[in-house]
C-alpha cells in the first residue's frame, strides 16, 4: 500500500507573501488567529509534537519524514506552484531535492490555479494569476521539474515519475500540452510521464481524463462530498456551496460521519485513486465563510482510510495508492501530524490501516 499524503510548503516566510498580507507571514498566522465562531467550534488549532515549525529547516523535514514513514505514509506529494515561469514557495522541496534528505519518497504535485484574494475578503483580487504561455513555457516548466523526476526517492507508477495535477481541465489544449511533456520526458532518458488529475463534478460533468492524455484521475477531496451534502441539504438543487455562504452568513457545518458517506466514489476502474481527508475547517482562511465538519474522530477517518484502501488493495503493486489530504495543512484543518487535542491519534490510525 501507497499511501501518498499532501505536503504544503507554506510555512516559511517570502517576500510575496510579505508584501501581500505582512511581514513574516506563513500558514501560521492563520493558524495562530482564529477563533471559535460558534459553540463547540475547536479553535485555534495548536500543534503538537512538531510545534510552529519553520520549513528552511532541515531537521524539521527530517523529523516529519520520520513521523511519517513510522505511521505507514509511502511519500509526500509536494505541492508546486508555477505560474508562467515564477515560481513561489519552492526553497523546502528544493533543498529537499539538493541535500538528498530527508531519504523519503515523494513526487509533485501541480498546484494551477491563480492566487486571489477569496478567503480574506477580497475576491476579485488576483495576487499571482496562473497563465499557460504555450509551448516555451512548457519547456522551461520542464526543465524545472526534471531533476526531481530523475532522483532516485521519486515515485513512479509503470516505471514513469508521477505528475499530480490540481485543475487539469483549466489547461487550455490539455492533450497536447501532456503530449509535449511526453516527448520531452522520453528525450530526457524517462519512460514516460504518469499523469494524474484531479476532478470535482464527478456526478453531473465527469471529466474525460483519458482524452485528454491523463493516466489516472483523484476525485477532489472533500469537494466531491461537499457538492453532494450541499445539493441533498439546501434547496434550489444548483445551489453550489459558495452561494451558500451569501445566504447563512457562517460556517457551513456538516458532520463528518456523514462526510465519509458521501466522500466515497466507485468508478469501477483501476485508474482511480481515492482521496481521504482527516478533517476539514477553513475558518482560519476563510472565517464565516468556511466550510466546517464536527463530530469527527480518528476512529471515523480509520473507516474511511480503511474503505479507500479496500478499493485498491488487490491492484497491482505500484497502483495501490491512497491520497492522504493532507500531512499539514492546517489552515483547513486536514493534517495528519500531531497537534494537542488528539496527540498522535490519527498517525497511529494510519499506522493499523496502511500496515495492517
Amino acid at each position: 500500500m501507497r499511501a501518498i499524503a499532501f505536503y504544503l510548503p507554506q510555512y516559511h516566510p517570502i517576500p510575496e507573501n510579505d508584501q501581500w498580507w505582512g511581514k513574516g507571514f506563513t500558514e501560521w498566522t492563520n493558524v495562530k488567529q482564529a477563533q471559535p465562531l460558534f459553540r463547540g467550534h475547536q479553535q485555534p488549532k495548536i500543534p503538537g509534537d512538531l510545534g510552529y515549525y519553520d520549513l528552511r529547516s532541515g531537521e524539521t523535514r527530517k523529523a516529519q519524514a520520520e513521523m511519517a514513514r513510522s505511521a505507514g505514509v509511502g511519500g509526500f506529494c509536494y505541492w508546486h506552484y508555477w505560474f508562467g515561469g515564477q515560481r513561489l514557495l519552492e526553497r523546502p522541496f528544493a533543498e529537499v531535492l539538493e541535500s538528498g534528505e530527508p531519504d523519503f519518497p515523494f513526487c509533485l504535485g501541480w498546484a494551477n490555479e491563480s492566487w486571489t484574494g477569496v478567503w480574506h475578503g477580497s475576491a476579485d483580487k488576483t495576487l499571482m494569476a496562473q497563465t499557460y504561455p504555450g509551448h516555451e513555457d512548457e519547456e522551461r516548466h520542464f526543465r524545472c521539474v526534471n531533476e526531481a523526476f530523475q532522483d532516485p526517492r521519486y515515485l513512479c507508477v509503470d516505471g514513469k515519475p508521477i505528475f499530480y495535477v490540481y485543475k487539469p481541465r483549466q489547461i487550455p489544449g490539455c492533450r497536447r500540452f501532456v503530449e509535449h511533456w511526453q516527448k520531452l520526458a522520453i528525450k530526457a532518458g524517462l519512460t514516460g510521464i504518469y499523469f494524474i488529475g484531479e476532478d470535482v463534478f464527478i456526478d453531473q460533468d465527469p471529466w474525460d481524463y483519458k482524452a485528454d492524455g491523463f493516466d489516472a484521475v483523484v476525485p477532489n477531496s472533500p469537494g466531491v462530498a461537499f457538492l453532494r451534502l450541499a445539493r441533498k441539504r439546501f434547496l434550489p438543487r444548483y445551489l453550489f456551496p459558495r452561494m451558500i455562504h451569501k445566504l447563512l452568513r457562517h460556517p457551513v457545518r456538516f458532520k463528518y460521519g456523514d462526510f465519509i458517506e458521501h466522500n466515497q466514489v466507485e468508478p469501477g476502474h483501476d485508474d482511480f485513486f481515492p482521496s481521504v481527508v482527516p478533517n476539514w475547517d477553513n475558518s482560519p482562511r476563510a472565517g464565516r465563510r468556511a466550510f466546517v465538519l464536527t463530530h469527527q474522530s480518528p476512529a471515523l477517518f480509520g473507516q474511511q482510510l480503511l474503505r479507500a484502501v479496500r478499493q485498491v488493495e488487490n491492484r497491482p503493486a505500484d497502483r495501490r495508492i491512497v491520497f492522504l489530504k493532507s500531512w499539514n495543512e492546517w489552515a483547513e484543518g486536514n493534517y495528519l501530524e500531531p497537534d494537542l487535542s488528539h496527540e498522535t491519534a490519527y498517525l497511529d490510525v494510519c499506522r493499523n490501516a496502511l500496515s495492517g
